[in-house]
């Protein structure tokens, strides 16, 4: 007698057919290795060379830009070309860079003369013309010097001459013989300057240690006003417009040359930020201010300026808060410089003009800050020129007219 499961099912044997063909497979490649390799490189039929046993590859050097093998790499012989536009720009440029020495008399305890260097610092040679050369510097390089020397790229000495020099704008002309130089900068045009564009700064940082010292930065900002306190009271006596730039401008590099990717003199390095926790932060002088103080010095020694008399600062340098509470501004002001101190008898005295008076126009010409100011007293005006001034005192408006008196420096 016998029991049935109704789940049960026959299985059937298992079948290994696939795997026959993988077998063939193998031995088919098997023999072609073998037997049809080696005839297919004796005859040379492949497109490639396949090394066999200890043969060694022919190592074939590379000439003139040809594709040739190295081990069985294809190799390509590459001319390439490291010379740049900044090189070829210090190349023609550097000879019109110069180092600037100062000489100060000082006396022994005997009484007698004898000459020491004073300081150092860099200049640019703006101008051949006839027998003379003529360089541009900073006021402060050749300040307190008694007599001076160039130091061409070369490294040739030349006595020079002081022609002329400026406190406020910070620059000074320098005439020396034209026998030593054959070369001139070509001046460029700073108002179109961009922020973000390439520029070279040439000088001579740490003295004369290191002379021709070329470094690359970019401009940062453009018509930055920075004050500067002349008489160490704490109070700004005057406020420059600079072009700020990364370049790096130390110690030596003042009255060297900033230039831009043409090689054209766009500023005179002047000044830097020596802070600790500042890195990165030069300032040059934009040439299109500097040219004119430049053929002033060249041709009379000194400035002489349209002078109104006052210390003045833009509005944006206090809290807006302030235009309201504190100076009793319209809304509708948006811009201007308020006045801090007025100088005695000068035009802006004379005139009627007071401490908080707030000005917005001058000639008819909006004023927003001290820059704008700087540029209409200085680029239009002639001293003995009058100035009509629109100003704001305790919310009236008001206006009154100076006549302008010469400030000479």
């Amino acid at each position: 007698m016998g029991y049935y499961d109704d789940h049960y099912r026959s299985r059937k044997k298992k079948s290994y057919s696939w795997m026959y063909p993988f077998i063939f497979g193998i031995l088919a490649g098997a023999f072609l290795f073998a037997f049809l390799l080696p005839t297919l490189v004796k005859n040379e039929w492949l497109p490639y060379e396949v090394i066999v046993g200890s043969k060694e590859p022919t190592a074939v050097h590379q000439h003139d830009g040809k594709t040739t093998n190295n081990g069985g790499l294809s190799t390509t012989n590459m001319n390439v070309d490291i010379s740049t536009r900044v090189t070829e720009i210090v190349g023609e440029t550097s000879p019109a860079v110069v180092g600037v020495i100062t000489i100060a008399n000082g006396r022994t305890f005997l009484f007698q003369e004898e000459s020491a260097v004073g300081g150092s610092g860099s200049g640019v040679i703006y101008k051949i013309d006839g027998d003379k050369a003529y360089i541009v510097t900073n006021h402060h390089v050749i300040q307190g010097a008694d007599a001076l020397e160039i130091v061409l790229s070369d490294d040739t000495r030349v006595e020079a001459t002081l022609l002329g020099s400026d406190l406020y704008t910070d620059l000074a002309v320098i005439e020396m013989d034209s026998q030593y130089v054959d070369f001139a900068i070509e001046i460029g045009n700073s108002d179109n300057v961009h922020v973000g564009e390439p520029v070279i700064a040439i000088g001579n940082p740490l003295g004369m240690y290191l002379s021709g010292s070329v470094t690359q930065g970019i401009v940062s900002g453009k018509q930055r006003a920075i004050p500067q306190d002349f008489n160490g009271d704490g109070i700004a006596d005057w406020q420059a417009e600079v072009i700020q730039t990364d370049a790096a401008i130390n110690p030596g590099n003042s009255g060297g040359a900033l230039i831009n990717m043409e090689g054209k003199l766009i500023g005179i390095n002047s000044m830097k930020i020596a802070e600790s926790a500042v890195e990165g932060i030069g300032f040059s002088i934009p040439v299109d201010d500097a040219v004119p103080i430049i053929e002033e010095l060249e041709a009379t020694g000194y400035v002489t300026r349209p002078f109104l008399g006052i210390e003045a600062y833009s509005l944006d340098d206090i809290p807006s808060s302030e235009w309201r509470s504190t100076l009793n501004l319209p809304r509708d002001v948006d811009g201007g410089i308020y006045i801090r101190s007025i100088e005695g008898l000068s035009p802006a005295d004379t005139g009627g003009l007071e401490p908080y008076d707030v000005i917005t126009h001058l000639d008819g010409q909006p004023i927003y800050n001290i820059i704008d100011l700087r540029k209409h007293l200085y680029s239009e005006k002639e001293v003995e020129d009058t100035l009509q001034i629109t100003y704001y005192r305790d919310g009236e408006k008001l206006e009154t007219t100076v006549e302008l008196t010469s400030l000479e420096y």
